[in-house]
């Protein structure tokens, strides 16, 4: 089996450079890779070139059009039967490639993705950030944990499609967020066979901050609405518990204060318990188990914000699909 790397890049060349690097130490060689800059002001040609010797690697430049519409632009230029679209802030493990035509042996899918998880190398708070964005205390599973509470969709930083499907599917819409789960549902509805292969994850950097990271969550909990107006019925249980985690919190927090009785933050406070002790225990690290506190707040917080604020817009005021911190695609 052939397979066509697609990977879109935005002002981040040492990401790219470290997610080439990983692509040198695939076990399985039969790949291309297609690098696609979109619109950068700080370009990575320099880093492809070093690259060109190790890899089988295409590399184009093209107007700022966000991610979507970007890996759209690669996949029309791939030759392989699957394409695999990674984000850029991504490390493949040297065997990823090898499980995945693994896989594929067993059962040729027509669409799957995988996991992601914190390299050794990543900062005590990016370790903290992947926990709150994969722990099924926070997210639930639904991004390819073994636990999960809802069916599970690939995302565009671990996602293979075959080259065909991709196209008569349309590809990546113009969604400026969410536009990798809108492209998995219309994947499932289009009864497509989409499955999850647990044992092909990557590693992933996501973001470096506790700001750019309220950010992506926040914009992630609009788009939930945004999907659910674009494909009505796609809404379960799991997307509303942070919306209702954070109504509840904030009212239990102000029970607390007029009432000056602290009882009522004590199931706060029993989740922080569960939260520390069992960051502590998958990270190694009491360290990251508070800080997985403060980002798991962050994360239920920030999409419950965002999805409360786009279902008072969408629903009640019946405003246009719409996004929020959009000063750059990428962010």
């Amino acid at each position: 089996m052939y397979y066509s790397l697609v990977i879109p890049v935005y002002n981040r060349p040492n990401e790219i450079d470290e997610l080439l690097e990983s692509l040198t130490l695939q076990t399985f060689k039969n790949f291309e890779v297609i690098v696609v800059e979109d619109g950068s002001a700080i370009p990575c040609d320099e880093i492809i070139q070093k690259y060109n010797s190790q890899l089988n690697i295409k590399y184009y430049s093209k107007e700022n059009t966000g991610p979507g519409l970007t890996r759209n632009y690669g996949v029309e230029r791939a030759t392989g039967e699957y394409v695999i679209i990674f984000d850029s802030d991504c490390i493949i493990p040297p065997n990823y490639i090898e499980i995945v035509d693994s896989n594929l042996k067993k059962e040729a899918v027509d669409a799957f993705g995988g996991p992601d998880r914190a390299h050794p190398s990543f900062s005590k708070l990016q370790k903290a950030i992947n926990y709150s964005m994969t722990s099924f205390f926070t997210t639930g599973g639904i991004r390819g944990g073994k636990k999960q509470l809802d069916k599970y969709y690939p995302r565009s930083f671990n996602m293979g499609v075959k080259k065909d499907v991709y196209q008569a599917t349309g590809g990546f819409s113009k969604m400026r967020f969410g536009e990798d789960i809108d492209f998995s549902l219309r994947l499932v509805k289009a009864n497509y066979n989409v499955k999850l292969f647990i044992d092909a994850w990557v590693y992933h950097k996501r973001r470096v901050d506790l700001k750019k990271f309220y950010k992506q969550v926040f914009n992630s909990g609009i788009a939930r609405i945004n999907l659910l107006k674009r494909h009505p019925g796609s809404m379960k249980l799991v997307h509303i518990l942070p919306a209702s985690f954070t109504i509840i919190s904030i009212l239990l927090i102000i029970l607390s204060l007029f009432s000056l009785n602290c009882y009522y933050i004590f199931p706060l406070l029993l989740y922080c318990v569960m939260v520390f002790i069992d960051a502590t225990i998958k990270e190694k690290s009491v360290e990251i188990g508070f800080l997985a506190i403060v980002t798991s707040f962050i994360q239920l917080f920030a999409y419950g914000l965002g999805f409360i604020n786009a279902f008072w817009k969408r629903y009640i005021l019946k405003q246009a699909e719409f996004g929020a911190y959009e000063k750059t695609l990428y962010d």
